[in-house]
């Protein structure tokens, strides 16, 4: 295994004070980063392991913070906080640009090749940042098939690669075809992955808590999802040595 690097970051994003994690790969030289989005309920452990899943493969890699150091367990509470942020791009983009900055910041990161990769909320967001023109490589989301201001679309500077479970509630066939609408209408290059049989989340490992309904884990498709993100990152945004 790679020997990797990691450290907590405090910045400020939407009143709150937030607590990332940053990843990185051995050795001093600048390289590809990649901004990590969690899902609704926040930054855990799983997104910290992919995150320094990523930094084994030689990327910077940012686990980014929602909720101000917190985890959000009970449904109701994740949905008053993350609904109205969802309804909000420009709340979505606060909190995007404040973690951005910190990637770009950090000296081993190459700030003019970046990634946005996210679930659910986190994905939301790397749209939102697209949507605002940042320039980034390519935006990953799973879940997080949101669809944007009118128009605003067409600032998207990068291939967008999307992927749902087909049997999602929470992300159902209208609102897929209303996100690739979106996409075509923009002219941005996008790419829609359905996993068969899949629900929402169903990427996340099983927890000791309360979700929504419509929410569980695939361990199969969560396999080939992470799969189908490094390939992405790979064709997108390759680690060169």
């Amino acid at each position: 295994m790679t020997t990797i690097t990691t450290r907590t970051v405090q910045y400020p994003a939407d009143g709150l004070v937030m607590t990332g994690h940053l990843a990185f790969p051995a050795g001093v030289d600048r390289g590809p980063a990649v901004l990590l989005g969690p899902e609704g309920p926040g930054l855990s452990d799983v997104e910290r392991r992919r995150a320094d899943a990523l930094a084994e493969l030689g990327y910077v890699a940012l686990a980014f913070d929602l909720h101000g150091g917190r985890y959000l367990s009970e449904p109701e509470e994740m949905l008053a906080r993350c609904l109205p942020l969802l309804a909000d791009p420009d709340r979505m983009r606060g909190i995007g640009h404040a973690a951005l900055d910190v990637l770009r910041a950090e000296p081993r990161s190459d700030p003019d090749r970046i990634a946005a990769i996210g679930y659910g909320t986190g994905g939301a967001i790397g749209l939102e940042l697209g949507r605002d023109g940042v320039d980034l490589r390519v935006i990953g989301t799973v879940n997080g098939l949101t669809t944007g201001r009118p128009g605003e679309a067409a600032r998207i500077r990068c291939p967008v690669w999307a992927g749902v479970g087909s049997e999602d509630p929470i992300m159902p066939p209208a609102q897929r075809e209303a996100f690739t609408t979106e996409m075509q209408t923009a002219g941005v290059d996008w790419r829609l992955m359905t996993y068969g049989g899949a629900v929402h989340a169903f990427h996340h490992p099983p927890v000791n808590h309360t979700v929504l309904p419509g929410v569980e884990h695939h361990p199969q498709h969560a396999h080939r999802a992470w799969h189908d993100i490094v390939a992405l990152l790979a064709e997108c945004l390759p680690v060169t040595s």
